[in-house]
């Protein structure tokens, strides 16, 4: 298995194209039963090649990630054959991004020195879907790209 398999709740959001899923492999409701009692491998390995192919097919539509912590912000644009990262930074830790009063902060202060801004771009490895699935796995999450235009609009002026 390439990323990682589904959670139970995912599994059942995705119960139909499960079902759909095994249908390609002409594979029916009854004979699933009996693949799971008779041969609890082969439907791991099932559970696993749709995982993948659940995880391939959300991964080729992220464009953006970002990943809020305390004191630091990291927003991505993901990008044909790289990254472009916007990060900020403070020192304060009495200031928390991940709160709405920490947030307000930072709106209130964006232009003062105690705000960093770090502007990079990173190209991908041999696999642009792998690079992109450890990130969310270490706490990146999938975003429209809102924040991320704002700043990059801010640090082009």
């Amino acid at each position: 298995m390439k990323y990682r398999r589904l959670t139970k709740e995912q599994f059942e959001e995705l119960h139909q194209e499960f079902i759909n899923f095994l249908a390609t492999q002409s594979i029916t409701a009854d004979e699933w039963m009996d693949i799971k009692k008779n041969k609890p491998e082969v439907a791991e390995q099932e559970l696993d090649v749709f995982s993948d192919l659940v995880w391939l097919g959300v991964l080729d539509k992220v464009k953006y990630l970002e990943h809020i912590s305390p004191q630091q912000i990291h927003l991505f644009e993901c990008q044909e054959k790289g990254m472009r990262l916007i990060a900020l930074r403070i020192e304060n830790e009495a200031i928390d991004f991940t709160t709405k009063e920490g947030f307000q902060w930072l709106r209130d202060n964006l232009l003062s020195d105690s705000v960093e801004f770090f502007n990079a771009k990173k190209d991908y490895s041999e696999d642009k879907h792998l690079d992109i699935f450890k990130m969310i796995e270490s706490g990146a999450n999938i975003t429209k790209g809102e924040l991320f235009n704002y700043f990059a609009n801010l640090v082009k002026g």
